[in-house]
């Protein structure tokens, strides 16, 4: 008779997802331990060099950081624990006592799956809550050299923005609209292609018929010869918006705040592609948890004393990291608008869906 149940019993249920939970945490503290702790061994002297900085300040860093590794290895930390687990369960000759008792390859896998749900969840709110602001913070602390971070709101580093043929560089840019302020201005003039002049400036205000630029310094390329200019007016065609979307920075930016800059963006008439597949990413990042119990699946049938299992192991890991490096490629195509956005965030993880539905499948056989 067949068994139309997707689940096993409760009991198994909860004994399958205590077990998987437990394996999956357990790797990711271990990882994230080792990890923290290199990371720490490699950045210390910088963090220290600046003066005042002491204890406080490193544990500041690993307070910042660890969000990022949590994040970063949530999926992998997933799949070697239900690698474990599964390993485990078929050597003791509980997979084998599951399905003489009529639990299908399905069933056993079912309740991982959906624990894989309910940790792709709170990846993603915990990515959206938290990491999202710990690499806004690391990247202006990391911008001072691990000084004083400026109290400043909207802050960006290091903007470079083109407008025409013309090149300009901005150190600090703050605030928005028509209350932009600009400091280490560098405009590199050029026509056809040829650098005509260099225009640099400390600071920049946004004025009724344009921008002001303040103590600027003029070198003509042609010439030779250096001006100093107090004042420097320039036209209205500079919007503002081209100077705070110039380094959107996905990662920076929760799933809302990321699509309102790509409609603000899309509205400037500016490219989003790079930024559309990253917005996608952030909801199909996190659900590579669902995955791994399926890819893990390989291992968990098949008689442990054929000798195959340290094989089958391998195999299931040998999945997890391919989907990883397919995810990662994917990704990178996207940002280089190689793939369609659509397409580089969900691709991998619909194509080793499929796969994983076929080890299942084979282990029902």
């Amino acid at each position: 008779m067949i068994n139309l149940h997707f689940f096993p019993s409760r009991k198994v249920a909860a004994y399958m997802v205590r077990l998987f939970v437990t394996r999956s945490l357990a790797v990711l503290l271990a990882l994230v331990l080792v990890l923290t702790t290199l990371d720490l061994l490699g950045n210390s002297g910088d963090i220290l060099a600046h003066p005042g900085n002491g204890d406080a300040e490193l544990w500041r860093y690993a307070g910042l950081r660890v969000p990022q590794l949590i994040a970063r290895f949530l999926p992998f930390s997933v799949l070697l624990g239900t690698l474990i687990m599964l390993v485990t369960l078929n050597q003791h000759s509980e997979i084998i006592t599951m399905k003489a008792a009529g639990i299908s390859a399905h069933q056993i896998i079912a309740p991982l799956v959906l624990a894989g749900f309910l940790i792709a969840a709170f990846n993603f709110v915990f990515n959206e809550r938290v990491v999202t602001r710990a690499n806004a913070a690391l990247s202006a602390w990391e911008a001072v050299e691990y000084g004083p971070v400026p109290a400043a709101s909207q802050v960006q580093n290091d903007v470079r923005v083109q407008h025409g043929d013309d090149l300009i560089f901005v150190r600090q840019v703050a605030g928005e609209g028509d209350r932009v302020r600009l400091a280490g201005i560098t405009i590199y003039d050029r026509s056809g292609g040829t650098l005509r002049r260099i225009l640099e400036a400390e600071r920049g205000v946004r004025t009724p018929g344009g921008w002001r630029l303040d103590n600027g310094r003029l070198f003509t390329v042609e010439t030779g010869q250096v001006s100093r200019m107090p004042r420097v007016d320039l036209g209205p065609s500079l919007r503002p918006d081209q100077f705070t979307l110039a380094s959107v920075d996905p990662d920076e930016q929760d799933f809302w705040q990321l699509r309102r800059s790509i409609a603000a963006l899309q509205e400037a008439g500016r490219r989003t592609t790079t930024l559309e597949a990253s917005l996608w990413h952030k909801l199909s990042g996190p659900l590579s948890t669902v995955l791994m119990p399926l890819l893990a699946a390989v291992a968990a049938f098949g008689l442990a004393r054929s000798g195959q299992l340290f094989f089958r192991a391998v195999i299931g890991m040998a999945l997890g990291f391919a989907y990883f490096v397919a995810d990662n490629f994917a990704l990178a195509m996207g940002n280089f608008g190689a793939y369609p956005p659509l397409l580089a965030a969900w691709g991998p993880f619909l194509l080793f869906l499929l796969v994983g539905e076929a080890v299942l499948i084979q282990g029902e056989e």
